[in-house]
């Protein structure tokens, strides 16, 4: 027994000489966490201090004399308003702080209105008539927030409709100065969400719309990089291959599949903001969610790509040396149109003749790669299973371009809708290729003999150069293009 407990006695000093050391660990352990939480997203800190500074504001109602008399008790409102309105973007404050508003507004209204129309049945009658409106309108705006837009967009409003309403109404009920609560009130919440509102906009603002534009290209850059990624991967090479391929090949993986919610409240929120920067106040956002729903689909066939790459089960080499080619160039192509969609979001112009070139490369490489496969095919049940593997990566590769070309047409129809600007490039232009001269002409030697070869010594040459103009049609369908030719002599 006095072993025993001289161990615990022993146990118990070294846990208490070893407390100060792990105490210290312990707390730089948590300080460089939140180090590191604020440095990944400075605006969180920012955000904090534009809380802090709308308190300070707000509780002005209650340190300046004038005001506290002038409002009394009621400034608290103001105060419990910027605590529950304030949000981390601009469109989040604007929808909080407008609900509120004109909730109070009308539910307040509504409220004085019951009360006084209460009293007019008498002191027995006033009691059952406020219960029955209180029961009546605080039953259909409950109900209200089950419909999916009001929902989404006015269920903060629907909520502070009850909140005010009852309290307005069965307070009304126990005195007489029920106007001068309701302007207290109203007076003081409509000042606390205006501090909110001001210092969201005009202390550095983070635009939920600027976020929603960022997630969806930053997404589809991701899905380039994999795709470029999955032909080092997958028909390794010297050249190719790298330390980075590997991690290229799976970025797609930090695409949250199940981000839908994030991207409706984001776009959500936007409608809310104002216009600013290059987005004007009528901006497509709810396009946004188309594009980001077909590169999630997108994204789910990468999977299948991922599971072909770290498949056991390989292809003869002979099969796949002759895929390989066509199966690179769809990769690299489809890849390189991802990369254009992403910068035409990104900087706001249109790329369409370079993401249709890629895309049309690609459907090339596509009929290339079908008939390789009508070619390769095996003759017997053996060799066709050794190919499954790779058929279906071809397959999903096929797939994948597919869904490239539908991001492009979303994008092209949201470029119009938010006014990209144009930015052609005229040796992708179908119009002006790079096979296609901008001026014809002809060079001839000038004639200072009889024979051949007195011209062909001949110093001088004549250049005429055929500057074609561009084609116009009348009303009659008549060509009334004309060709301007200009004869120099050197």
């Amino acid at each position: 027994m006095d072993l025993n407990a001289q161990v615990k006695k022993a146990c118990f000093l070294q846990r208490l000489k070893d407390f100060p050391s792990k105490l210290k660990d312990g707390v730089t352990k948590r300080i460089k966490h939140v180090q590191k939480f604020g440095k990944d997203d400075p605006r969180r800190i920012i955000h904090s201090i534009k809380v802090g500074l709308s308190l300070t504001l707000v509780s002005m109602l209650y340190y300046v004399r004038p005001l506290y008399n002038s409002f009394g008790v009621s400034g608290m409102w103001a105060i419990l308003t910027v605590v529950v309105v304030s949000e981390f973007t601009v469109g989040g404050t604007l929808s909080k702080g407008l609900n509120r508003a004109f909730a109070t507004l009308i539910a307040g209204a509504l409220g004085v209105g019951a009360v006084h129309l209460a009293r007019l049945c008498g002191h027995k009658g006033e009691p059952i008539v406020l219960g029955i409106l209180v029961f009546s309108l605080g039953a259909a705006a409950t109900f209200s927030r089950f419909f999916p837009r009001i929902k989404q967009r006015y269920d903060y409003g629907a909520l502070i409709f009850i909140l005010t309403f009852s309290m307005v109404a069965v307070s009304g009920y126990r005195t007489d100065e029920i106007l001068v609560i309701a302007y207290q009130r109203l007076s003081t919440i409509l000042i606390g969400g205006t501090i909110c509102i001001l210092v969201s906009i005009f202390v550095f603002p983070v635009w939920a719309g600027e976020d929603l534009h960022k997630m969806v290209a930053n997404n589809i850059i991701k899905l380039a990089n994999s795709l470029e990624g999955f032909e080092g991967e997958y028909f390794p090479s010297s050249e190719k291959t790298s330390k980075g391929t590997n991690s290229s090949v799976r970025e797609y993986k930090s695409i949250n599949l199940t981000s839908k919610s994030t991207e409706d409240t984001l776009a959500n929120l936007a409608r809310w903001e104002p216009g600013h920067g290059r987005f004007r106040l009528r901006h497509p956002w709810t396009k946004y969610l188309k594009i980001a729903g077909l590169v999630r689909q997108c994204a789910i066939h990468f999977e299948v790509l991922n599971g072909c790459v770290l498949s056991d089960a390989k292809a003869p080499q002979d099969f796949i040396s002759k895929i390989q080619e066509p199966c690179s160039i769809i990769s690299r192509e489809a890849g390189e149109a991802l990369k254009a969609i992403a910068k035409s979001i990104k900087t706001m112009s249109r790329y369409h003749v370079c993401v249709n070139t890629h895309i049309k490369n690609s459907k090339n490489a596509i009929e290339n790669l079908r008939l390789a496969l009508k070619v390769s095919f095996p003759e017997t049940d053996k060799d066709l299973l050794e190919i499954i593997p790779v058929v279906t990566m071809a397959s999903t590769l096929i797939d994948i371009v597919s869904y490239v070309e539908k991001i492009s047409e979303s994008v092209d129809e949201f470029s119009v809708l938010a006014h990209f600007k144009e930015n052609l490039d005229p040796k992708l232009s179908p119009e002006l290729g790079q096979h296609h001269l901008l001026h014809k002409g002809t060079v001839k030697p000038v004639l200072e003999g009889d024979n051949e070869e007195e011209c062909n010594n001949s110093p001088h040459v004549v250049i005429a150069v055929h500057d074609e103009q561009p084609p116009t049609v009348n009303e009659n369908n008549v060509n009334l293009g004309a060709e301007k030719t200009t004869v120099v002599v050197v």
